[in-house]
Protein backbone atom coordinates (compact mmCIF):
# COMPACT_ATOMS: atom_id res chain seq x y z
CA UNK A 1 0.00 0.00 0.00
CA UNK A 2 1.45 3.16 -1.20
CA UNK A 3 0.06 6.47 0.38
CA UNK A 4 0.32 10.50 0.34
CA UNK A 5 1.75 11.92 3.38
CA UNK A 6 -1.56 13.73 4.50
CA UNK A 7 0.20 17.12 4.12
CA UNK A 8 1.03 16.32 0.59
CA UNK A 9 -2.42 15.16 0.23
CA UNK A 10 -3.78 18.90 0.72
CA UNK A 11 -1.94 19.86 -2.58
CA UNK A 12 -3.89 19.33 -6.22
CA UNK A 13 -1.45 19.29 -8.16
CA UNK A 14 0.68 16.20 -5.82
CA UNK A 15 -2.23 14.04 -5.56
CA UNK A 16 -3.02 14.57 -9.35
CA UNK A 17 0.55 13.44 -10.22
CA UNK A 18 0.07 10.64 -7.55
CA UNK A 19 -3.26 9.34 -8.94
CA UNK A 20 -1.99 9.27 -12.40
CA UNK A 21 0.96 7.08 -11.47
CA UNK A 22 -2.23 4.49 -10.73
CA UNK A 23 -4.15 5.59 -13.48
CA UNK A 24 -1.07 4.85 -15.93
CA UNK A 25 -0.06 1.48 -13.90
CA UNK A 26 -4.01 0.14 -14.18
CA UNK A 27 -3.64 0.60 -17.84
CA UNK A 28 -0.71 -1.81 -18.62
CA UNK A 29 -1.87 -5.32 -18.14
CA UNK A 30 2.09 -7.23 -17.99
CA UNK A 31 3.07 -9.81 -15.44
CA UNK A 32 6.06 -7.61 -15.86
CA UNK A 33 4.65 -4.72 -14.05
CA UNK A 34 3.26 -4.29 -10.61
CA UNK A 35 -0.36 -4.86 -10.62
CA UNK A 36 -2.66 -2.25 -9.03
CA UNK A 37 -6.00 -3.07 -6.96
CA UNK A 38 -7.20 -0.11 -6.27
CA UNK A 39 -6.42 3.43 -5.88
CA UNK A 40 -8.26 6.67 -4.60
CA UNK A 41 -8.67 9.31 -1.58
CA UNK A 42 -9.83 8.45 1.84
CA UNK A 43 -12.54 10.65 3.31
CA UNK A 44 -9.79 12.90 4.77
CA UNK A 45 -8.36 13.38 1.75
CA UNK A 46 -5.27 11.12 1.78
CA UNK A 47 -4.66 9.38 -1.25
CA UNK A 48 -3.34 5.91 -1.70
CA UNK A 49 -2.56 3.09 -4.19
CA UNK A 50 -2.95 -0.61 -3.51
CA UNK A 51 -0.72 -2.94 -5.11
CA UNK A 52 0.41 -6.21 -5.88
CA UNK A 53 2.62 -7.37 -2.89
CA UNK A 54 5.57 -8.29 -4.32
CA UNK A 55 8.23 -10.91 -2.15
CA UNK A 56 11.81 -10.64 -3.79
CA UNK A 57 14.83 -8.66 -4.04
CA UNK A 58 15.75 -5.52 -6.03
CA UNK A 59 17.16 -5.72 -9.09
CA UNK A 60 19.72 -3.34 -7.39
CA UNK A 61 20.07 -5.77 -4.95
CA UNK A 62 20.85 -8.50 -6.67
CA UNK A 63 24.14 -6.78 -8.27
CA UNK A 64 25.41 -5.31 -5.60
CA UNK A 65 25.44 -9.22 -4.14
CA UNK A 66 26.83 -10.30 -7.07
CA UNK A 67 29.50 -7.74 -7.87
CA UNK A 68 27.78 -5.64 -10.60
CA UNK A 69 26.83 -8.91 -12.78
CA UNK A 70 24.30 -11.24 -13.64
CA UNK A 71 25.93 -13.40 -16.40
CA UNK A 72 23.43 -16.49 -15.84
CA UNK A 73 19.97 -14.30 -15.57
CA UNK A 74 21.20 -11.30 -17.15
CA UNK A 75 19.45 -12.02 -20.78
CA UNK A 76 16.28 -13.17 -19.36
CA UNK A 77 15.99 -10.45 -16.62
CA UNK A 78 16.46 -8.34 -19.88
CA UNK A 79 14.38 -9.74 -22.30
CA UNK A 80 11.15 -9.86 -19.46
CA UNK A 81 12.29 -5.89 -18.43
CA UNK A 82 12.02 -4.98 -22.48
CA UNK A 83 8.85 -6.82 -22.41
CA UNK A 84 7.51 -5.07 -19.95
CA UNK A 85 8.69 -1.68 -21.15
CA UNK A 86 7.04 -2.98 -24.86
CA UNK A 87 3.66 -3.46 -23.22
CA UNK A 88 3.85 0.64 -21.15
CA UNK A 89 4.91 2.11 -24.56
CA UNK A 90 1.85 0.40 -26.55
CA UNK A 91 -0.08 2.10 -24.00
CA UNK A 92 1.64 5.34 -24.96
CA UNK A 93 3.45 5.30 -21.19
CA UNK A 94 7.11 6.41 -20.53
CA UNK A 95 8.95 4.99 -17.26
CA UNK A 96 11.32 7.82 -17.19
CA UNK A 97 13.27 6.59 -14.34
CA UNK A 98 13.72 2.94 -15.09
CA UNK A 99 16.57 1.80 -12.49
CA UNK A 100 17.78 -1.14 -10.67
CA UNK A 101 15.80 -0.06 -7.62
CA UNK A 102 12.55 -0.42 -9.67
CA UNK A 103 12.81 -3.83 -10.78
CA UNK A 104 11.94 -6.11 -8.41
CA UNK A 105 12.98 -10.11 -8.79
CA UNK A 106 10.24 -12.48 -7.48
CA UNK A 107 9.78 -15.85 -7.44
CA UNK A 108 7.55 -17.10 -10.66
CA UNK A 109 7.48 -21.08 -11.28
CA UNK A 110 5.68 -20.33 -14.96
CA UNK A 111 8.62 -17.78 -15.78
CA UNK A 112 11.63 -19.08 -17.24
CA UNK A 113 14.50 -19.85 -14.71
CA UNK A 114 11.58 -19.33 -12.60
CA UNK A 115 11.89 -15.71 -11.64
CA UNK A 116 10.14 -12.45 -12.96
CA UNK A 117 11.29 -9.05 -13.24
CA UNK A 118 8.37 -6.59 -12.37
CA UNK A 119 8.90 -3.02 -13.12
CA UNK A 120 7.83 -0.83 -10.32
CA UNK A 121 7.24 3.06 -9.68
CA UNK A 122 5.69 4.62 -12.05
CA UNK A 123 5.92 7.67 -9.85
CA UNK A 124 7.62 10.44 -12.88
CA UNK A 125 5.82 8.44 -15.72
CA UNK A 126 4.46 9.99 -18.77
CA UNK A 127 1.39 9.45 -20.81
CA UNK A 128 0.57 11.13 -24.19
CA UNK A 129 -2.66 13.11 -24.51
CA UNK A 130 -4.16 9.93 -25.63
CA UNK A 131 -3.36 7.47 -23.06
CA UNK A 132 -5.26 9.42 -20.31
CA UNK A 133 -7.70 11.21 -23.10
CA UNK A 134 -10.30 13.43 -21.96
CA UNK A 135 -9.14 13.58 -18.44
CA UNK A 136 -7.44 16.70 -16.76
CA UNK A 137 -4.84 14.15 -15.03
CA UNK A 138 -3.03 13.78 -17.58
CA UNK A 139 0.96 14.90 -16.10
CA UNK A 140 2.75 17.62 -17.68
CA UNK A 141 6.18 18.59 -16.30
CA UNK A 142 7.72 21.78 -16.98
CA UNK A 143 9.91 22.48 -20.10
CA UNK A 144 14.16 21.65 -19.09
CA UNK A 145 12.36 19.89 -15.46
CA UNK A 146 15.01 17.07 -14.53
CA UNK A 147 12.95 14.01 -13.80
CA UNK A 148 14.56 10.75 -12.98
CA UNK A 149 17.85 9.21 -12.07
CA UNK A 150 20.79 10.89 -13.73
CA UNK A 151 22.77 7.73 -13.98
CA UNK A 152 20.27 5.88 -15.97
CA UNK A 153 19.18 8.93 -18.31
CA UNK A 154 19.08 9.29 -21.65
CA UNK A 155 20.90 12.28 -22.93
CA UNK A 156 17.75 13.71 -24.25
CA UNK A 157 16.10 13.68 -20.75
CA UNK A 158 19.19 14.62 -19.22
CA UNK A 159 19.32 17.66 -21.44
CA UNK A 160 15.56 18.22 -20.38
CA UNK A 161 14.14 17.87 -24.14
CA UNK A 162 10.62 18.71 -24.44
CA UNK A 163 9.55 15.07 -26.04
CA UNK A 164 10.65 11.96 -24.50
CA UNK A 165 9.61 9.30 -25.47
CA UNK A 166 10.19 5.08 -25.13
CA UNK A 167 13.61 5.17 -26.39
CA UNK A 168 14.33 6.75 -23.17
CA UNK A 169 13.69 3.84 -21.16
CA UNK A 170 15.38 1.41 -23.43
CA UNK A 171 18.52 3.50 -22.91
CA UNK A 172 17.90 3.16 -19.38
CA UNK A 173 17.49 -0.58 -19.84
CA UNK A 174 20.82 -0.62 -21.73
CA UNK A 175 22.35 0.83 -18.97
Amino acid sequence: IKMLHPELSRHADTVNRFLTEARLVSMIHHPGVVYTFEFGQLPDQTAYIIMEFLEGESLAKRLKANGGRLVASAANLGRQVASALAAAHAQGIVHRDLKPDNVMIVRDSEAIGGERAKILDFGIAKGDESTISGESSFVKTQTGALMGTPRYMSPEQCRGMGEISGKSDVYSLGV
